[in-house]
């Protein structure tokens, strides 16, 4: 298991968000609340994940392409990874499929340490997110319920993830969002880990070590909504939507997310 204790980080926000001189402690949260780190191979394990299925409403609120499944062609595990697999096929309807797993009813968190280790896909059109929304989104529509973006990717720019929160008043093209730059690195072609660290009043986002982004009451542009309750977790490859448009000629299929491990970790700072 790698070593959770990281450095305090200094980082400029642009725009909105702390100041440039501001430092923000990584703080070092050990209590492991969930875990998956895809040892049994086969489907992933039940008891943790359920599966989107279909298109949504408007290709899932995005226009996105592609028809979700569960089955082992879009979604495995395999020799220690879980593999989310985006092909090029006429299925239902839809011209691509891929897959979506949620933990919705199975596992559900306020507040605490959420991180992936995952290698991306890369092509116009491609688009990588690990995520999570409000568990009472039953009885609260979106975007009451809170969105959390921990991670999206958008295909055709390998070097770049970005992370972002959605809420009332600032939801879709509003949210509240922020790029980091590998500069010298790719998403595509190694391992990162993205996560954030929650806690009451702020959001923490990360690439590895570094502490790049921190959201806060004052840096929205309406209700804060991420300390009513706990969350779920969202991980799925979409293919098209507005985030990325569709895929073009030179985008090769299939393509996956390799993801190593999922770990969730109490913030054992609040109750």
């Amino acid at each position: 298991m790698v070593s959770k204790t990281l450095i305090i980080a200094a980082f400029t926000l642009m725009g909105w968000g702390c100041s440039n001189d501001d430092t923000q402690t990584v703080v070092n949260f050990t209590e492991l609340t969930m875990q998956d780190e895809f040892d049994t191979d086969g489907p992933p394990n039940p008891d943790i994940w359920n599966f989107d299925i279909g298109t949504g409403q408007n290709g899932w609120g995005n226009n996105e392409l592609q028809y979700y499944t569960d089955r082992p062609e879009n979604v495995t595990v395999n020799n220690g990874y879980l593999i989310i697999t985006a092909r090029q096929e006429s299925f239902e309807g839809s011209n691509y499929t891929s897959a979506r797993l949620v933990t919705k009813n199975k596992f559900e968190q306020r507040y605490g340490r959420f991180e992936a280790r995952m290698r991306l896909p890369y092509g116009q059109g491609m688009w990588p997110a690990f995520w999570m929304l409000g568990a009472d989104i039953d009885t609260n529509p979106w975007p009451g319920c809170g969105e959390i973006d921990i991670m999206e990717n958008k295909g055709r720019t390998p070097s770049i993830v970005s992370s972002a929160v959605h809420g009332p008043g600032y939801s879709a093209g509003q949210a509240i969002f922020k790029e980091y730059d590998f500069v010298n690195d790719r998403v595509d072609t190694g391992f990162h880990v993205y996560g954030i660290e929650w806690g009451p009043g702020y959001i923490n986002f990360y690439v590895d070590d570094v502490l790049y982004n921190q959201i806060t009451p004052e840096d929205v542009t309406g209700e804060w909504v991420f300390d009513n309750g706990p969350f779920f977790l969202l991980l799925n490859l979409a293919v098209g939507g507005t985030f990325d448009g569709p895929p073009n000629a030179e985008t090769v299929f299939p393509q996956s997310i390799v993801v190593d491990y999922v770990r969730v970790y109490k913030n054992n700072r609040v109750n």
